[in-house]
């Protein structure tokens, strides 16, 4: 759709299907360890949330994400190139877009790709309006299945440009990020870079706040997937029933976040019925943390070539530009 001072933005919706939530909750809760994809936990609500967990005191890496984008704005363009076509997987709020938008001046085209249609749609239109002349093309999608990208004016010569902020890649095990690396690379092609967030090990205990938020955010954004599946998929889970637990496990090098039955329960979903014992957990997120090296290694055996990486000054965040040669 266009519209005046020269508006562009055009929308394309591939949001997975219900029956796809579905078959991933049913084999989830199948399991002997019980699981569910942290991709989950965003409908329009736990979107909101994931807003608000982004503001509180101990959830350092949004604010030190967009610290480093800002100290380092001229480097990192200068590394990135003017006139690419700009795709940010995960873009939830692009609360983050602006700082890179102005460093790099016009892009081709920005392409935010998000799995939550109410969120995209609303931050998609306020990008638009704020940068008349900017083509922008949003695409509702899970970013992990996307093969191609639609055919549009600002995508189809200019080189490509992957934007994943939030250490989002944190929430794949090092094969699952490697395999999503990969297939990020392929639909680069080559001359194509990703400029990633990723975050670093560090004092387990300021990871154990930044998941346990004292006003107790995270814990309402980890119950309301519980509340989403009884929506969306007419289950019975009594969501008092349950608690949020969050810890850091040092020896894989991941914060875990899991939801812990209070009772021995049974639990009824799309005609199906799971029994809980007290105590046993839903896994729910992983967010894996890694060292520069570590991840520049990673990056490497998925097909990039790690060229710069930034970070603030208490190591507790880095940016890293990644090209495919």
């Amino acid at each position: 759709m266009t519209g005046p001072s020269h508006v562009s933005l055009t929308f394309h919706d591939c949001q997975p299907a219900l029956a796809d939530f579905r078959r991933d909750v049913l084999d989830g809760l199948g399991r002997t360890r019980k699981a569910l994809a942290a991709k989950y936990f965003y409908d329009e609500y736990g979107s909101q949330l994931f807003e608000r967990i982004c503001n509180t005191e101990e959830y350092y890496p949004t604010r030190t994400e967009a610290g480093i984008l800002r100290a380092h704005a001229t480097e990192i363009a200068e590394t990135v190139g003017a006139d690419c076509a700009l795709i940010e997987y995960g873009s939830g709020s692009s609360r983050k877009t602006p700082l890179l938008l102005d460093a790099l001046g016009q892009p081709a085209a920005y392409v935010p790709i998000d799995i939550c249609k109410e969120q995209l749609l609303l931050s998609a239109a306020r990008l638009a309006a704020s940068r008349p002349g900017l083509e922008v093309v949003a695409i509702c999608a899970d970013y992990t299945q996307l093969q191609q990208l639609p055919a549009a004016a600002g995508l189809q010569d200019a080189r490509r440009v992957i934007f994943f902020p939030g250490s989002t890649i944190g929430n794949c095990t090092p094969a699952q990020a490697a395999h999503l690396l990969r297939s990020a690379a392929g639909l680069l092609g080559a001359g194509g870079g990703m400029l990633i967030g990723v975050d670093l090990k560090k004092d387990p205990r300021v990871l154990h706040a930044a998941y346990n938020d004292a006003q107790g955010v995270t814990e309402a954004f980890n119950l309301n997937l519980l509340t989403r599946i009884n929506r969306e998929l007419h289950a019975n889970f009594d969501v008092t029933a349950f608690r949020h637990r969050a810890f850091y496990h040092e020896e894989h090098g991941r914060v875990e976040m899991h939801l812990q039955s209070l009772a021995a329960q049974m639990i009824t979903v799309g005609g199906a019925t799971f029994p809980f014992l007290e105590g046993e957990t839903i896994h729910t997120e992983n967010s894996y943390k890694y060292g520069i090296r570590e991840f520049q290694e990673l990056a490497a055996s998925a097909g990039f070539v790690p060229a710069r990486a930034w970070t603030d000054p208490e190591r507790l965040f880095s940016l890293h530009y990644l090209t495919v040669h």
